[in-house]
């Protein structure tokens, strides 16, 4: 089972925020709000935030410039995750990955079931790597976001997690871009 190793240092990790809106501002935006006050209470850095319209080239644009910028280690994007026309967030991450990490969508509806049984299918949350740096596409629910902070990526981003996170491969996650 998992657990905390205490005999090991917390690492804070960089984090950047990234709402999904035609409608939402900073304002109003309460799930970006959640995952802020969540990552910071768990001793984490957030890096940058921002809103973008329901675009798709926009939201890839933004994910591409974060991805560069080395101050930033994970992407967390709420909203656009469903099913409607507008809807574009999981394809403007999939435009970005290097490689998609599939468990994490199926780990969060696993999740979901638990709270909103099978309305739990209407999400389509992904996670992904792209130039070393992690990207997760949450839905815009303040819900939805709770339970991908608090089931998964409070622990996955905890060094101190076992058996194993994510922080501890960072390292390895654009290996194959070093020369040899």
């Amino acid at each position: 089972m998992s657990r905390i190793d205490e005999s090991k240092e917390f690492i804070p990790v960089r984090i950047a925020v990234l709402t999904v809106s035609d409608t939402r501002t900073l304002a109003e935006d309460r799930s970006g709000d959640t995952l802020v006050q969540r990552l910071t209470d768990a001793g984490h850095l957030l890096a940058a935030r921002a809103i973008t319209t329901d675009d798709r080239e926009k939201i890839a644009s933004q994910l591409r410039d974060w991805v560069a910028d080395k101050e930033i280690d994970v992407i967390l994007s709420t909203g656009g995750t469903g099913l409607t026309g507008r809807d574009v967030t999981v394809e403007a991450h999939r435009d970005v990955y290097e490689k998609e990490i599939e468990a994490f969508g199926t780990v969060f509806t696993l999740i979901s079931m638990q709270k909103i049984g099978t309305s739990a299918v209407q999400s389509r949350a992904t996670g992904g790597v792209a130039g070393g740096t992690y990207l997760f596409a949450l839905p815009g629910s303040t819900g939805a976001c709770k339970d991908a902070w608090d089931e998964i990526l409070r622990w996955q981003l905890d060094y101190r997690h076992r058996p194993c996170n994510f922080v501890e491969i960072f390292p390895r996650l654009d290996e194959h871009q070093r020369r040899k």
